[in-house]
């Protein structure tokens, strides 16, 4: 029990802790919170949830929480989400950093960097006041990116934030009150659990468990063992009486008690009316707070009220104006309401209420009229104030008339300002501004407009069901004749569908809108019928994909060229699935001449389509042309705002860069893709993106993380009988097998390949499955089954498809090995050449780890070391760690005296010092240059590990043990 003096439940970190009861009971929520700061010092950073009815003493104990870590040197600050702002974005994050930026704003921009910094002054105004009005243009071919992956990129900014304010000693973030946090709050504390700081930091929330969100209230989960909930209950009747102390008799009491339930803040409150009997006492506490508020004098009443529609923080000189009154007179209110402890002072001359429910009972008495007045009167001064749209909204909305033009314009401008980082309430304005305007004719192409962005941050901030109801309203106003513009919104509709995983209502809102024009073949339902095909192919109804696309024609003279440029990406996919390969590379070039001169514009208007020759370029081993549509794809979507398309073009990109080898740029893809398909909140987006996690997490080595993503992205349960629940369905079974789980893997991979009866997935998948059998049965000692498996593999070839052929020699080999070694080893090295030659580099080193394996055991050592040494240099430069070390193991076993991590050596003219790869080069000359991992993962766009694991790299390869040798060596280099 604590000793320290203070009011027994205020409100707020500032409230000065002196004069008044000794805190009551709560033994156990102290030592969790000594425990919490004492793992936060010693450990690391801590996740705290404080839970707790209305009243029930929350933000009393993080008083103490705040106490406790400051007597263990933490920086504490301390911020709340309000009611009445709840939809502002960021607004406890605010609360809580904004002063201590106004006084750190300099150093902290400095030790950011500018990048990092123009990001954050979107949300805090101390840094926006520290920021060159115009901010710098971006360099030559970059452009602005409008999609929600903003957000990703302003949370991990935030986190960088965060661990700057921790440094040295640590830092203790309280957030009260966050069932009012806006979205954009809540997922930003989703991602800062998933992507944790690296310093001493403790970051606590406290709600209440009936208001409070699921993303929220499952937030102390996702911490794991760093998280920890603390409950706050109920007094009972004896802490009650404690609380009370000797002057309460034992009869008003217990009266007392029951009429509270032990909840701390209405005890308060009930105790205060000390005039009444207790049977005299109003039904709610909500009367007694009007009772309170009652025995004011009329004119602090009417500031308490004024001062409620202000802010959760207010400043006297705007509680005047929504008052009407002189500042003077609300100076002398104000007085009276601290002496009434109704308000309490706050920092930098402003004020707050003791406690949210006594501000919601100030708001609550004066009459809905008045209130309109006022919010209406603080827009007005706001406004000639030059306050910023977003300051002003939250009272427009609550007072600006049906048709108020001014209203409407500055709803939707603040609506603009937010939108990339706070999707959601962008939406919420943009909703508000379309109630208010009329629908009449002359308002009908604004609200057209509107509506068009509102379902636009509606599915980019994850509720897809709202943005797709929104297409459903654009539909239902765009006159029956316009056609072109209503197959557009039925497009996005479906779409959005798709990504709810509501196929069939897709494919009926397709054929519906179809159904509606007067000319089928019509250039206007060519866009429908192109979405239909890309339904079809979703279920792997290939035939139904290409029986559409027969109906159609390649261009047309009312035709737009880029749309003889959708429809020529849509073709190559159902001809490759048929087995048409001539069919399929000829359409491929012809729709790649196409996109390479076609105009960004008309490329973002048919993104959906792109993806899917984009994916088929893949699938036919096209890997470079693949990567290069899905380079310039992907930022066409971030330029034009179109996440639920980018993810999926990461996840495709991510895949390509594993069959290059890339595996560095491979994780940091498909990781992107994970963490927008999660801001998305799309199942279907985030197994894509969780498939080629788990390829690129197998095939690295980090076998922990394939199988979780594997499991996770199978688990998600949604796709069933489409080809991207049974590519992650493979990918779960690469990884158990790379993993060492040979039984589960070959399970796994049976599965995903429906026993190859009535396969899903593509041919090269189905080869590359069949090989990975081979090798596995032919390791298990099951030679008929791995033979079985390498014949399987021959007769999924084809002549036209020379990407893959390796993969069957390579089978052939894992077949041979035991009984005809030699010849093993002249297969594997057959395998080796066709696959160097097909770019699939991985299973290029694989194929050469099998001839040194081969030639080993055929005694043939010269031979072995070589192909070993070959080998080693591959999965080196792929990073493939895991294969990387089998094969140095082997080489030793040789006897040759090497290093897993050995550095080679230039490989020619250009090349990187010491055998660095171009990444492992960047990063090394950020380190000489003095920049910490969390600024290298901030100005690369990295994960904190990767830049680590690039860091062991760098190490190794350069013969150091410190940052400063990597500097040595450069500069020795240089």
């Amino acid at each position: 029990m604590s000793s320290r003096e203070t009011l027994p439940f205020g409100e707020g970190a500032e409230t000065v802790l002196t004069g008044g009861s000794p805190l009551v009971g709560r033994g156990d929520a102290l030592q969790a919170f000594a425990q919490t700061v004492e793992a936060t010092v010693t450990g690391g950073f801590q996740f705290l949830a404080v839970v707790g009815e209305p009243g029930a003493g929350k933000t009393r104990l993080l008083a103490e929480l705040t106490a406790l870590a400051g007597t263990r040197g933490l920086t504490t600050l301390w911020g709340r989400a309000a009611e009445f702002e709840q939809i502002m974005p960021f607004s406890a994050l605010v609360d809580a950093l904004d002063d201590h930026l106004e006084a750190r704003g300099e150093e902290v921009s400095d030790r950011l960097g500018a990048p990092q910094a123009r990001q954050l002054a979107t949300v805090f105004p101390a840094l926006a006041a520290k920021m060159p009005e115009e901010p710098e243009d971006t360099g030559p071919g970059e452009r602005a990116d409008q999609s929600g992956m903003v957000r990703f990129r302003l949370y991990r900014a935030l986190r960088q934030l965060i661990d700057e304010l921790a440094a040295p000693a640590g830092l203790a973030l309280i957030l009260d009150d966050v069932h009012w946090a806006d979205d954009s709050s809540a997922e930003f504390l989703d991602h800062l659990l998933r992507h944790p700081p690296r310093g001493k930091v403790l970051v606590t929330v406290a709600y209440r468990p009936a208001q409070v969100t699921p993303r929220l209230a499952a937030l102390v989960l996702s911490a794991g063992a760093n998280g920890r909930e603390v409950t706050v209950g109920p007094l009972n009747q004896a802490e009650v009486e404690e609380f009370l102390g000797p002057r309460v008799n034992r009869t008003r009491g217990r009266a007392l008690y029951e009429a509270s339930g032990g909840n701390p803040f209405y005890l308060e409150a009930l105790a205060r009316m000390g005039r009444l009997e207790v049977s005299e006492l109003p039904a709610t506490v909500r009367a007694a707070l009007q009772v309170e508020l009652g025995d004011l004098s009329p004119g602090s009443l009417l500031v308490a009220q004024a001062a409620a529609v202000t802010a959760d923080e207010f400043e006297p000189a705007l509680a005047a104006v929504t008052a009407q009154v002189p500042e003077e007179a609300a100076l002398a209110a104000l007085d009276e309401l601290v002496a009434r402890d109704i308000v309490r002072p706050a920092a930098a001359g402003r004020f707050r209420f003791r406690h949210p429910l006594v501000r919601q009972a100030a708001y609550q008495s004066s009459a809905a009229g008045w209130q309109l007045a006022a919010h209406a009167r603080l827009a007005v001064h706001l406004a000639t104030l030059g306050a910023p749209a977003t300051v002003q909204a939250h009272h427009v909305e609550r007072s600006g008339s049906f048709g108020d033009q001014r209203a409407v314009t500055t709803l939707i401008t603040a609506a603009r300002a937010v939108a990339a980082q706070a999707p959601v309430t962008c939406a919420h304005w943009l909703r508000k501004a379309l109630d208010l305007m009329p629908v009449e004719p002359g308002t009908l192409e604004n609200r057209l407009e509107l509506l068009m962005e509102l379902s636009r941050a509606q599915g980019v901030s994850g509720r897809l069901a709202e943005g797709r109801d929104t297409a459903r309203e654009l539909l239902r106003l765009l006159p029956a004749d316009q056609h072109a513009r209503r197959a557009r919104a039925a497009r996005i509709c479906a779409l959005m569908e798709r990504q709810l995983d509501r196929p069939h209502e897709a494919r009926a809102l397709l054929l519906d809108e179809l159904s509606r024009m007067p000319d089928p073949r019509a250039a206007a339902a060519i866009p429908l019928r192109m979405r239909l095909v890309a339904e079809s192919m979703m279920r792997v109804d290939f035939r139904a994909a290409q029986a559409v696309l027969d109906l159609m024609p390649d261009s047309d003279d009312d035709w737009e060229p880029d749309l003889a440029m959708a429809v020529a990406a849509l073709r190559p996919m159902p001809a490759y699935a048929a087995g048409r390969m001539d069919d399929a590379l000829r359409m491929a070039d012809a729709a790649d001449r196409l996109i390479s001169t076609a105009l960004d514009e008309h490329l973002a208007e048919w993104l959906d389509a792109v993806a899917w020759l984009c994916w088929a370029e893949t699938n036919m081993g096209r890997h470079s042309v693949a990567l290069r549509h899905f380079e310039r794809a992907a930022d066409v979507a971030r330029s034009t705002g179109q996440t639920y398309i980018l993810t999926n073009l990461l996840a495709g990109k991510a895949r390509t860069l594993i069959v290059l080898g890339r595996l560095p740029e491979a994780l940091e893809t498909a990781e992107e893709s994970v963490e927008g398909a999660r801001l998305l909140e799309s199942g279907q987006q985030l197994v894509f993106a969780l498939t080629q996690l788990c390829l690129a997490s197998a095939w690295s080595g980090d076998f922990d993380v394939a199988v979780r993503a594997g499991e996770e992205a199978v688990a998600a349960g949604v796709g069933g009988g489409e080809v991207w629940g049974n590519m992650a369905r493979n990918a779960r079974g690469v990884a158990l097998v790379a993993a060492g789980r040979l039984e589960e893997g070959v399970e796994a991979l049976m599965d995903a390949c429906g026993g190859f009866e009535n396969p899903r997935l593509d041919r090269g998948t189905l080869l590359a499955s069949c090989e990975l059998l081979a090798c596995t049965e032919a390791g298990r000692g099951n030679h008929a089954e791995a033979a079985r498996w390498a014949e399987r593999a021959a007769g999924l070839a084809h002549p036209h498809l020379p990407t893959f052929s390796g993969l069957i020699p390579l089978a052939r080999a894992h077949v041979l090995r035991a009984s005809d070694p030699a010849a093993a080893a002249a297969l594997a090295e057959e395998a080796a050449i066709l696959l160097t030659a097909g770019e699939r580099r991985i299973d290029a080193g694989r194929a050469l780890l099998v001839a040194g394996l081969a030639h080993g055991e055929a005694g043939q050592r010269g031979p072995a070391r070589e192909k070993l040494r070959d080998a080693t240099e591959v999965f080196r430069d792929c990073e493939a760690r895991a294969l990387e070390g089998q094969a140095v193991r082997e080489r030793r076993r040789l006897g040759v005296r090497v290093s897993a991590s050995a550095p080679t050596g230039p490989a020619g003219p250009g090349a990187s010092p010491y055998g660095l790869s171009p990444r492992e080069l960047e990063i090394a000359t950020l380190v000489a240059g003095g920049l910490t991992n969390q600024l290298i993962a901030e100005q690369l766009f990295l994960s904190v590990r990767t830049v680590e694991t690039h860091l062991s790299h760098v190490f190794a390869k350069l013969g150091v043990g410190s940052r400063v040798g990597v500097a040595t060596k450069l500069n020795r280099n240089a």
